[in-house]
């Protein structure tokens, strides 16, 4: 598995994340296995949030990985907070509140590293920084991000924020590449021209601000999984047939395709899948050409200018 580096923070991670959202109804021999196998294949950084099984999803983890004896310092934790039912809120108050929360779920000291789960429209970016310089200060969170946010987003708070935002993750897969497509149809009449997130993926470069892609196998919001899908034919059986020349499967391929882009992206998967998690973690083996990538991107229904 290859390492990188989260932002600027010194956080050494995994280039692939296990997300957990989908684990609070599992048994906990299925929740060992699906963990002790994402740490065999070197996965170091497991993404979560207070919402997540109404919290469940980070109790079931930390019983999990004491009954596995995994020490702290092998792991990178992540969690976000800010969603609410009914609303959003990146309030000072309910920030420290949810911090508390997350950590005596998941039995540890400290966050490797915090995001704000969707913008709030009534953020006060001043709270925000009394909140995180609480945090970061009592040694309760190391580093910050945010989620789903475009670039004026971040500059807003960026700008009362003593400490820098080093992560943004973001729907993108192979079937949802609005982050791509516009900057390939630029000046351009046509749908895929339309810049809907303000360049979020260029910012983040310039930035030196991790993406990390969550559903990186779903298309639509939610919709369902592409691979195998009878909606995309040629999707599949290009990531088929490029899959057999590597030697690896479809799953394998579509995490490739993410990784092969030189924004050193750091996808999420929320498989809950032993054998899907190695698959997966091919993924940080296969290196891509130009043309195969894309390849892959043209096969998703998409065409070039």
């Amino acid at each position: 598995m290859k390492m990188l580096s989260i932002g600027t923070s010194p956080l050494n991670a995994s280039e692939i994340s296990l997300g957990c959202m989908r684990i609070a109804g599992m048994e906990p021999s299925a929740v060992d296995t699906l963990l002790r196998t994402s740490l065999e294949a070197g996965i170091n950084y497991y993404d979560h949030a207070d919402i997540y099984g109404g919290g469940k999803s980070e109790t079931v983890f930390a019983e999990s990985i004491a009954r596995l004896g995994i020490p702290r310092k092998d792991l990178i934790l992540q969690s976000k907070c800010g969603i609410r039912r009914g609303f959003f809120d990146f309030s000072k108050e309910h920030i420290l509140e949810s911090v508390d929360g997350i950590l005596s779920r998941l039995n540890t000291d400290y966050l490797d590293i915090l995001l704000l789960h969707r913008p709030d429209t009534l953020v006060e970016p001043e709270e925000v920084a009394e909140a995180f310089s609480t945090l970061k200060q009592s040694g309760k969170v190391n580093h910050f991000g945010v989620s789903n946010q475009n670039p004026a987003q971040i500059e807003l708070l960026q700008a009362s924020l003593p400490m820098k935002i080093e992560a943004n993750q973001l729907q993108f897969s192979i079937t949802n590449t609005g982050m791509i497509d516009h900057g390939l149809n630029v000046n351009m009449e046509i749908d895929p021209s339309v810049d809907r997130d303000g360049g979020v993926l260029d910012y983040c470069r310039l930035k030196k601000i991790t993406i990390q892609p969550w559903s990186p196998f779903q298309y639509g919001f939610f919709e369902g999984v592409f691979l195998g899908n009878p909606k995309f034919p040629k999707l599949n059986e290009v990531l088929e047939a490029m899959g057999a020349e590597f030697g690896v499967s479809s799953t394998t391929m579509a995490i490739a395709w993410i990784l092969r882009h030189p924004a050193r992206m750091q996808p999420i998967v929320g498989t809950t899948s032993p054998e899907r998690i190695k698959q997966v973690a091919q993924a940080s083996e296969v290196n891509l050409t130009r043309p195969q990538w894309y390849e892959i991107y043209r096969a998703a229904g998409n065409t070039l200018p």
